[in-house]
């Protein structure tokens, strides 16, 4: 099992924001994580990265917590955050050295990965270039080649279409299929449910802190009665009651 969370209760200063918050993700699974502004989703991948402490509760990646072994847990994550995190003094080359570092991951082997993804979003003639330079889309494609280039049990990418391009969209569209198809596992929080619907094997809907679906398209069909509902008609009646 990529990830297991289990009675994750949780949240800020003593103040629960996560209610009992179960669900799995098995491996070579994608899962959509949805739910409106203030439903507990990044409180939620938070509690997974280990930037936040549970109240109760249990997380588990890859078969570990991360008081049982930090390295192996943050090793089994590849992170890609909604608002790109750059070094200002660092150009694109050694981001990726940097990461190879924290990863433990041999340079020459680390190159070898990012080659594909440097062309795959056009940054190949960019390696000496300073986060200064970039916009903002190509911020969040030095974000994505960064993770992707790690090749962990499970990747946690929130709100990765925001600032992308078309063409940038379809290209990691399809390669997080191929690191599906390879046995990875995607957490990725998105608002862009129709996009979402076309690719996602499951969905979590999140609510007031809660878990208040989870299952494939035709599971939660079949919870509302619906055998044509669209993710959005659904996640409209999960969520019209906040």
């Amino acid at each position: 099992m990529a990830l297991s969370v289990k009675n994750l209760t949780g949240g800020y200063f003593g103040n629960p924001v996560l209610k009992n918050v179960n669900f799995e993700l098995a491996d070579g699974e994608l899962a959509a994580f949805v739910g409106l502004n203030g439903a507990g989703k990044s409180t939620t991948i938070k509690e997974i990265m280990g930037l936040l402490t549970p109240f109760s509760g249990e997380i588990r990646v890859n078969g570990t917590t991360l008081a049982e072994d930090k390295t192996a847990y943050r090793k089994a994550i590849g992170y890609i955050p909604e608002s790109p995190l750059l070094y200002d003094e660092l150009t694109l080359k050694e981001h990726i050295e940097l990461t190879a570092l924290a990863y433990d991951i041999a340079p020459e082997t680390a190159f070898s990965r990012a080659d594909r993804l440097l062309k795959l979003f056009r940054l190949a003639d960019k390696l000496d270039w300073f986060p200064s330079t970039f916009s903002k889309g190509m911020k969040q494609k030095v974000m994505i080649i960064c993770a992707f280039l790690t090749q962990p049990r499970l990747y946690i990418i929130d709100e990765p279409f925001m600032g992308l391009d078309p063409l940038a969209i379809r290209d990691l569209i399809e390669l997080m299929l191929e690191m599906k198809q390879s046995g990875a596992s995607i957490l990725m929080s998105t608002h862009i449910l129709s996009t979402a619907e076309k690719f996602c094997d499951k969905f979590i809907v999140l609510s007031e802190g809660s878990v208040a679906a989870d299952g494939n398209m035709g599971q939660l069909r079949a919870s509302f009665g619906d055998e044509n509902a669209s993710l959005d008609d659904i996640y409209v009646k999960l969520t019209a009651h906040e």
